[in-house]
């Protein structure tokens, strides 16, 4: 995965709070085996930790910008993406979000744009105060992404995920999937309060995967506003398979038999990982957010 070294980031697009004390309320989540079951029911959930019953109550002060805040100082430029990991996702934010503008704007609606909020251990949100835990989320109440940029490392080291550039960049994508769903509606679909193989839950997860894949087809060829060229240069077949990995590692049947030693499919939130690679792939080999009708 490439970035054009000479293409200028937008990093208005993220906001970092790493480092920031987070001002009144505290998480409800914490370590231990409450953490462990936020992890399990939060990961890759897509909504905020209120519809986990995870948020401490009452309103939720935002996040704030930190003076230990790094990414408006040093990413700069895609060169800087090509080098740094959190330069690299708001490379990956500034690309998912020139897509969606310009195929919204293709089938004749409007995208609002949604910032990513980079923050270490806890955080405040429209949908509740949450951990780390929690995993990335994408919060509907203030319609922003929530990463704690350790997570990738769990990826790897808890769930086996094989790692690399575009593993990180499939979580990003993803998560942004939710944001497309809240603007077109389906989100709610997924809010049915049902688990199982063929719940709401499970449906928007799969399409929201759809949604990384239709994005990755289009990733090379989305030009950048600062350039005119496209942002990413580059993305091999490698890459892709680090995605599908990813996305596999994650599955509900993954999860329950690496931290139960049993699969439960009635309990299942996200899918398992033969349909999230399935999705993706949908996604990725049609390119058609169309072909992502996972409620069909």
């Amino acid at each position: 995965m490439q970035f054009d070294d000479d293409a200028r980031l937008d990093t208005s697009e993220v906001q970092d709070v790493r480092g920031s004390r987070i001002p009144g309320g505290r998480a409800t989540v914490g370590g231990g085996i409450a953490g462990l079951i936020a992890l399990l029911l939060g990961l890759f959930l897509g909504v905020g930790p209120d519809q986990l019953g995870l948020s401490s109550g009452g309103d939720q002060p935002e996040a704030v910008s930190s003076p230990l805040a790094q990414v408006q100082q040093s990413c700069r430029s895609g060169r800087d993406a090509n080098t740094r990991d959190d330069c690299r996702m708001v490379a990956v934010v500034n690309s998912v979000q020139d897509y969606w503008d310009a195929e919204f704007a293709r089938r004749g609606g409007s995208y609002s744009r949604s910032p990513t909020v980079f923050f270490t251990q806890r955080v405040g949100t429209a949908c509740g105060s949450a951990t780390s835990a929690v995993g990335p989320f994408y919060c509907p109440g203030d319609r922003k992404v929530y990463l704690d940029l350790d997570f990738f490392d769990e990826l790897r080291t808890k769930f086996g995920a094989s790692g690399g550039p575009f593993a990180q960049a499939y979580v990003v994508a993803h998560e942004y999937g939710h944001h497309v769903q809240d603007l077109t509606g389906s989100l709610r679909r997924g809010q049915d309060g049902l688990t199982g193989a063929n719940s709401g839950s499970v449906r928007v997860e799969l399409q929201a995967d759809c949604y990384a894949g239709v994005w990755a087809r289009h990733a090379t060829t989305t030009p950048d506003e600062s350039t005119g060229r496209p942002l990413i240069t580059r993305l091999t077949e490698d890459d892709i398979r680090d995605g599908l990995n990813a996305a596999a590692a994650v599955g509900d049947d993954r999860i329950q038999e690496r931290f139960q030693g049993r699969v439960t499919p009635d309990t299942w939130t996200h899918g398992s990982a033969a349909q999230r690679q399935q999705w993706f792939d949908t996604g990725y080999r049609s390119g058609d957010m169309a072909r992502c009708d996972t409620f069909r």
